[in-house]
């Protein structure tokens, strides 16, 4: 299964891909910090990826979560990843996304076009109903992804997650299926 524009490829990431995903993550490393929870030095090595990786195919089987890498359909490498996570069933039908894209891909529509392709999946073949996203912030860059997605923000929850080691405030943006079809 893949999903793609000219530009870019989505496609749940394989074993394979987790020396790719290792190095996109190491090369990214400073770059992603600040948006993301301190981790363990454990996770930035090759059997850590390949668990990631493992536990992902395992989620997208059972349908609590979709993970995809995104690759440059040009030079055929991984240049990000995008996850529909959290995903709940019954009356909700709603999944989280959340993505980061190599730091040499900002400003070419990569990471738009990877939220566009995973929100077709999602609202489409997955059957969610809803998306949603939480974004700090400062962070407008990703904060334009989403709008540029017809994302609608909901509100501000403080404290939301812990990024960087430090409680973060989080703006709350969500798509639903009726929103993805006008």
């Amino acid at each position: 299964m893949a999903l793609h524009t000219d530009e870019i490829l989505l496609r749940p990431l394989h074993q394979q891909d987790a020396a790719e995903l290792l190095e996109l993550r190491l090369r990214n490393h400073d770059f992603l910090q600040p948006f993301e929870p301190i981790r363990p030095a454990s996770f930035l090595t090759l059997p850590a990826q390949q668990e990631q990786i493992l536990q992902a195919q395992n989620d997208f089987e059972r349908g609590t979560a979709y993970a995809f890498g995104v690759f440059s359909r040009e030079s055929g490498k991984m240049v990000g990843r995008v996850a529909l996570s959290n995903v709940a069933r019954g009356a909700w039908q709603n999944a989280t996304i959340g993505y980061f894209m190599d730091q040499a891909c900002n400003g070419k529509g990569y990471t738009t076009s990877a939220v566009n392709l995973a929100l077709r999946f999602a609202l489409t073949e997955a059957g969610l109903h809803r998306v949603q996203a939480a974004v700090m912030p400062r962070n407008q860059a990703s904060i334009r992804v989403l709008e540029k997605n017809r994302f609608r923000q909901e509100g501000l929850s403080l404290r939301y997650l812990q990024i960087n080691g430090v409680w973060e405030d989080h703006l709350i943006y969500a798509l639903t299926a009726e929103e993805w079809s006008l």
